[in-house]
């Protein structure tokens, strides 16, 4: 497939435009240049040196991440910017990535993968960013406790880590709010919405009294663990274009 029209297939499906003035990262074809072919790509939570280093032995031609390494743009290229840019131009391998976009997905984000796992219907977007929405919220099928929660998260979710559960809401668990990474700052508007519990990655020290003054269970199941969804979504897709597809599990454990 030619790049461009892989670069080009990505941009249309996740809506890259659309959250161009949202997003601090610079989605869509990061480094790298629109020409040439590409045959099999690599796919990753992390645009790291571990996992470029790891494309490379793979012999990817493009790698898509969540987790880019331009936000808001380079004073220079030195130090660790330059160690992490140099084996992509070197070995000629793309990088492309897709984050508040792929965290807002409908259908292939990462709030929608846990939704997912979890069996809610229902659903609606959650997670007002402007225009857009960076998350997902539905109903369970059949009302969790807090304690089968916490236990489906830790089952299902990638990442080698506890779920930190913050229980302070109702015995039984149907309405769900979901925003992965980090998104306690939208308690509130999981409150507002109706839900018995908030799902996201990591916690700040003032969610535990807002969730207890509040009366909503808080889930932290790890920023990483809860955006292994996407890259996942689109490696399925990628496959489907006949595209060879590899994807490099580098949990951080937090």
């Amino acid at each position: 497939m030619e790049r461009s029209e892989f670069v080009d297939r990505l941009d249309s499906r996740l809506r890259i435009a659309d959250y161009a003035d949202l997003d601090a990262s610079a989605n869509g074809l990061q480094i790298g240049s629109r020409d040439g072919e590409i045959d099999h790509v690599a796919f990753a939570v992390d645009g790291v040196q571990q996992t470029f280093e790891l494309a490379i032995d793979a012999g990817a031609d493009a790698l898509v991440v969540h987790h880019g390494i331009s936000w808001g743009g380079f004073d220079r290229v030195t130090g660790r910017t330059y160690d992490r840019i140099a084996p992509l131009v070197e070995n000629d391998l793309a990088l492309y990535v897709a984050h508040l976009p792929l965290d807002g997905h409908q259908e292939l984000g990462n709030a929608a993968g846990v939704a997912d796992v979890l069996g809610l219907e229902d659903r609606t977007p959650f997670g007002e960013l402007g225009p857009e929405y960076v998350g997902q919220r539905g109903t369970a099928q059949e009302a969790y406790t807090p304690a089968e929660l916490r236990e489906r998260l830790e089952t299902e979710l990638d990442g080698n880590r506890d779920v930190q559960f913050l229980e302070f809401g109702r015995d039984e668990i149907e309405e769900v709010a979901i925003l992965t990474g980090s998104g306690t700052d939208y308690l509130d508007e999981a409150v507002a919405a109706g839900a018995d519990a908030l799902i996201t990655g990591e916690g700040k020290q003032k969610v535990y009294h807002e969730a207890r003054e509040a009366g909503i269970h808080v889930a932290l199941a790890g920023h990483y663990a809860t955006e292994t969804f996407g890259v996942r979504a689109l490696q399925e897709l990628a496959a489907e274009w006949g595209l060879e597809t590899t994807y490099l599990d580098v949990p951080t454990g937090l």
